[in-house]
């Protein structure tokens, strides 16, 4: 390495970069496949699930947040697990705190505030990134918060192993005005195409006339 950069803490390597976001981010890659597709009328999360370790039953990927909000990540299992819970928590002071459900946005700022912090000290910053969807005051919303604290606002992610794959096949075949299942088929699609075999995937959908985030079958 190069000299001075083999000293703890390190937060900058010769680039400029954050080194522990950086593995962070590896980490997240190999995580996985997970995918966000969102259209002005639902919004979509999808996310490749195997079995551990043999026959260990396969761990939950989507969460719901708040009635309206939902959430999947890729990464660590422990970590992406600890962001679920700072976001429900987060959901439900702002119930408790203002009667009334908290907006997508705010959560997702939320989450990219609580995740900085752990790159301003020399401590490990969390190994995952959340993607969040639901329905709020605005329309749908769906955003992708990163380890580094940064978030997007967008219509389709895909985070976790082989994520380029993945969205290049959302990118290519998203539509606007597609039906959940047709979105669905994509999800699984763009997966399948990361994987190259057939997977079991979960998915989690919240509509604009519904409201509700919800898994499907």
């Amino acid at each position: 390495m190069e000299a001075g950069y083999n000293k703890y803490p390190y937060f900058y390597g010769p680039e400029g970069r954050l080194i522990q976001v950086d593995s962070a981010l590896e980490a997240v890659s190999r995580g996985s496949t997970t995918i966000g597709i969102k259209t002005p009328n639902f919004a979509l999360l999808a996310s490749h699930i195997k079995p551990t370790r043999a026959l260990a039953d396969p761990l939950e990927k989507i969460f719901s947040i708040d009635g309206h909000v939902g959430a999947t990540g890729s990464g660590y299992i422990g970590d992406t697990l600890q962001l679920i819970d700072e976001l429900r928590l987060e959901a439900q002071k702002h119930r408790l705190g203002f009667e009334s459900p908290i907006d997508v946005g705010s959560l997702a700022r939320h989450l990219g505030s609580y995740l900085h912090n752990y790159t301003i000290y020399a401590v490990r910053p969390q190994a995952a990134s959340v993607i969040i969807a639901g329905v709020d005051q605005t329309g749908v919303q769906m955003y992708q918060v990163d380890p580094s604290g940064t978030f997007f606002r967008g219509s389709g992610f895909a985070i976790g192993q082989s994520a380029d794959e993945a969205l290049g096949v959302i990118q290519k075949e998203y539509s606007a005005d597609m039906t959940v299942e047709q979105a669905v088929v994509l999800g699984n699609k763009a997966i399948e195409k990361a994987h190259g075999e057939k997977p079991i995937v979960e998915t989690g959908v919240v509509t604009v006339t519904g409201r509700q985030f919800r898994k499907l079958n």
